[in-house]
């Protein structure tokens, strides 16, 4: 197969998304196909898709609408014979899925890693004829979907996320700069989404009652200077750290005695499953796909989101119970390697494409 994903998000955004995108592009280049990756220049996907291995090229989608990119596009598409284009944004099916229809591309998708789409006539009209399905990962997307009475039953492929977790990390040992502290770690783009909000107040709930916790939290987003006014507003300058963008979060993940989940809605959240697969309890809001991964009371624990009080009673009781931390640690790492490896997550993606290939070529 020639593969082609593109992803049009900004150049400085990276998140779980981005990150599904390259390990699925590895994984199928590494079984043989042809695979390329589709960025703006000097984004921060096409760096870490060339440090994996991954060809890119530069290719820059910066409206809903662009005539001139879709020509340019489905040029493109057909110099290079390709055979799959896999779109990341809405924008990314109306340019370029238009483009693939025009070039004559077999098979064009969407990848839905959040709730994507709603009831508006244009995401009905552009998914329904610039795109011959979508991926996603989380049954309750699919789910959503169903209910809008626009697709077909099986348009809407369930894929779970897969994960190659580093040989061997090395664990931050927090205790040299906070020592006798606990540390709660969390990560994501300071946005709305990630409901950090939520969690700067769990943690001023917290400070009334021990003060014995460190939260820390990697990201980089519109929100920090609004993130780090609320922290000052709750007197925790010494407690609640916004530590900015991180490369390799691996490290802190096994460092944290605690990963934390605040978010209002995801897909299926990556980075829980990164703190499971060291072998990190969790604790998650329960949104979308987060029940498919964690399993409440055996792999970690499911909070209501926007619930700062139900959020910072999990943090307490969990912390103050290093038996059940332990046996959550020990259960999530076992639930990832059996059943979210990048492997699993490669096979079953290889398979659908090849199915819808042979289905566009009949």
């Amino acid at each position: 197969m020639n593969i082609l994903f593109i992803n049009s998000i900004g150049k400085d955004k990276f998140g779980g998304g981005e990150k599904w995108m390259v390990n699925a592009a590895k994984g199928l280049a590494d079984r043989g196909h042809t695979v390329r990756i589709a960025s703006k220049k000097h984004s921060r996907i096409l760096d870490y898709a060339r440090k994996q291995g991954v060809t890119t090229e530069v290719i820059s989608i910066r409206s809903d609408i662009n005539p001139l990119t879709t020509l340019r596009i489905a040029r493109w598409l057909k110099r290079n014979e390709t055979d799959i284009l896999i779109c990341n944004l809405n924008k990314d099916v109306r340019v370029a899925g238009l483009a693939a229809r025009l070039a004559g591309t077999p098979v064009v998708l969407a990848r839905h890693g959040m709730l994507l789409c709603s009831r508006k006539w244009k995401h009905k009209l552009t998914l329904t004829s610039l795109t011959d399905g979508i991926i996603t990962n989380s049954r309750t997307i699919q789910d959503a979907y169903a209910g809008y009475g626009w697709f077909h039953r099986d348009f809407v492929k369930v894929i779970y996320n897969g994960l190659t977790t580093p040989g061997k990390v090395e664990a931050i040992n927090f205790s040299t700069r906070f020592p006798g502290k606990k540390i709660i770690y969390s990560a994501g783009r300071l946005s709305e989404q990630k409901g950090f909000s939520f969690l700067i107040d769990a943690a001023a709930i917290l400070s009334q009652q021990r003060n014995d916790l460190v939260f820390l939290v990697s990201g980089e987003g519109k929100l920090k200077n609004t993130l780090e006014e609320q922290i000052r507003s709750c007197n925790l300058e010494n407690t609640f750290f916004l530590e900015g963008f991180s490369p390799d979060i691996y490290p802190r993940l096994k460092g944290c005695d605690l990963f934390v989940l605040a978010s209002l809605f995801e897909g299926m959240p990556n980075v829980v499953m990164e703190a499971m697969a060291v072998g990190t309890p969790v604790i998650a809001t329960d949104v979308n796909g987060a029940r498919e991964l964690v399993q409440d009371r055996t792999t970690g624990l499911i909070v209501p989101p926007a619930d700062p009080s139900a959020l910072a009673d999990a943090i307490s009781g969990l912390l103050d119970n290093p038996e059940r931390l332990a046996a959550f640690g020990k259960a999530g790492k076992e639930r990832v390697a059996t059943h979210f490896t990048t492997g699993i997550m490669v096979d079953h993606l290889e398979a659908y494409l090849l199915k819808k290939l042979e289905t566009a070529h009949r």
